[in-house]
């Protein structure tokens, strides 16, 4: 386990406020607002001290940089705002998603990310 430091506490907080999957570009961003000096890779190597320590895990859309959010929620999908970029946390999933699977395939997983406009754009 690594030493509490003011960078991980400042990247923990901003987690811990802003509540969505972030890019290390917005983590960067947030965090320095709290923690003057704040480097590009202090981020990175804090976020791949959080993924194995199990604090966070990576979120994965297509086309794009990979997010972080906090591990441990329930299964759940995510939004992402075209005119922002932002990505946003959607609780639950589709019903009956197994029904559309061929005959005789296995389903392991699913990832569903819906795109639009977020309340701050629209």
């Amino acid at each position: 386990m690594e030493r509490k430091t003011r960078q991980r506490d400042a990247i923990r907080t901003t987690f811990d406020r802003l509540k969505r999957p972030l890019s290390v570009a917005e983590v960067l961003d947030d965090a320095s607002r709290n923690l003057e000096g704040l480097g590009i890779a202090t981020v990175y190597r804090s976020l791949a001290s959080f993924v194995e320590e199990g604090w966070l895990e990576p979120v994965e859309i297509a086309g794009e940089p990979v997010r972080y959010e906090r591990a441990g929620k329930a299964h759940h999908h995510h939004f992402r705002c075209e005119r922002c970029a932002r990505v946003f946390d959607v609780d639950g999933c589709i019903e009956n998603l197994r029904r559309l699977v061929p005959p005789k395939f296995r389903m392991r997983d699913h990832a569903v990310t819906l795109y639009g406009l977020c309340s701050r754009c629209a």
